[in-house]
């Protein structure tokens, strides 16, 4: 070794112009271990470099909890609520990144929190089965969300089915008799940099999905499947979040395919499909006086089948400082929606909410739409019912083309300024 070493000193020795190997110089032996020297400091830094490298990486290496080695049951016979708990007090803690894996089977949870801020800020949910709640509606039955991400930034969750369980709940509703409101399915709060793509979520009791107080959150290929007389079951609900963005999407639910919640602003929602339900609203905004608005939102490439609405804005007729701006619903196509485009400031689902013959003081201003096509259930296909007291302004309508039952429909106007732009059928009723 040390031979080799001495051959290899000599070779890099020689290699320099000012030395000639065949004439030793007259401090050779010196500048000889002065050199060798130096390049065993060289070799042995680099040596350390290399394993203080592979120490490092191995250390911070992505690292994957399975929950069924903490005791989660893949048949769904018994409750794994417990052992997710623990799989993801070891992903929460993880110095690098980590993976929280749902293998295929059927796992049974009761209420579920993932809660941070975590040391990892690279986490995984990976689902390849499903998850399910308890039948009886009443273990979960509360406004709280089922499972519910709350202060985790980078996070993404991908594949599998998140079941609610929903209909007993949903049965004990229509009967009127006295039942507690219901869990959304899944709940993200109080978190940024989210991605969840391929996910299902089935019947819920409530909402299907709820994105409250976060930013930078993109979902992919998401389906909300739940009966068409399921009550409240929205697909995805937004509220006081900011750069959302929601991609090749399918929503079948009993209410509103995507709802708008107060003070949600710079969202991006694409390709959509959207029936049964109630189609894609914001709001209904207003219901306290001090709720924050909406701005700042593209809607485009919805496709809408049998729904109640298609592209809908509705607040409280009642005061408010909100605002409603800078809103696109654009390249939609409808077919057999009962009000393809309606703006409703007159809502007013609880007459004990004070909200009778009162109007709304919500601002609606700089709303377009454009290039919406197909066939309206009603003859009224496009309703403006706007605030007395504060009008909607700026509403543009743009290459409309709705019938009804294979006729021109019509329009209705109230206290709504704004213009038409190429060809608009029906023809528009806004006032200049």
């Amino acid at each position: 070794m040390f031979y080799t070493l001495e051959n290899q000193w000599q070779k890099e020795l020689c290699s320099k112009s000012y030395i000639n190997p065949l004439k030793k110089p007259h401090n050779y032996h010196n500048f000889l271990n002065t050199e060798k020297m130096a390049l065993l400091k060289t070799t042995t830094k680099t040596l350390l470099y290399i394993v203080f490298s592979i120490f490092f990486k191995s250390f911070h290496a992505s690292i994957t909890y399975n929950v069924v080695d903490f005791g989660a049951d893949p048949n769904g016979q018994k409750d794994s609520t417990d052992a997710f708990h623990s799989a993801w007090s070891k992903v929460c803690t993880s110095l690098g990144s980590a993976t929280l894996l749902v293998p295929q089977g059927t796992f049974l949870l009761q209420m579920t929190k993932f809660e941070g801020p975590c040391q990892s800020k690279t986490i995984s949910i990976e689902i390849s089965g499903s998850l399910v709640a308890p039948t009886d509606y009443t273990m979960l039955g509360s406004d709280n969300p089922w499972i519910q991400i709350n202060g985790v930034d980078g996070i993404s969750i991908s594949g599998g089915t998140i079941d609610g369980k929903g209909k007993n709940l949903w049965d004990c509703k229509n009967s009127e008799q006295n039942c507690p409101k219901g869990s959304t399915s899944l709940g993200i709060s109080n978190s940024n940099n989210i991605k969840i793509s391929s996910l299902t979520l089935a019947d819920s009791q409530m909402f299907h999905m709820k994105i409250v107080s976060c930013q930078n959150v993109v979902l992919e290929e998401i389906k909300a499947l739940a009966p068409e007389d399921s009550p409240n079951t929205d697909g995805i609900h937004i509220q006081e979040s900011s750069f959302v963005s929601i991609y090749r999407s399918t929503m079948s639910t009993g209410d509103d395919c995507v709802s708008i919640g107060p003070g949600s602003s710079n969202l991006w929602i694409e390709d959509i499909t959207c029936g049964p339900g109630h189609g894609i609203s914001i709001g209904s905004l207003g219901n306290n006086v001090e709720d924050g608005g909406v701005q700042n939102v593209t809607v485009t490439m919805a496709s809408f089948s049998g729904t109640k609405n298609g592209f809908r804005i509705k607040t409280w007729g009642k005061p408010s400082h909100a605002i409603v701006k800078h809103v696109t619903f654009q390249h939609a196509t409808i077919n057999n929606v009962h009000n393809p485009i309606i703006i409703d400031q007159n809502y007013c689902p609880d007459k004990s909410k004070g909200c009778i013959n009162q109007p709304s003081g919500v601002q609606i201003n700089g709303i377009t739409f454009s290039d919406i096509h197909g066939s309206s259930a009603t003859k009224d296909a496009i309703k403006f019912e706007c605030s007395s007291m504060k009008p909607c302004y700026g509403l543009i309508l743009e290459n409309i083309n709705l019938n009804y039952d294979g006729e021109p429909a019509e329009t209705l106007c109230a206290n709504a300024f704004g213009k038409t732009l190429g060809i608009v059928n029906p023809p528009g009723c806004l006032k200049s």
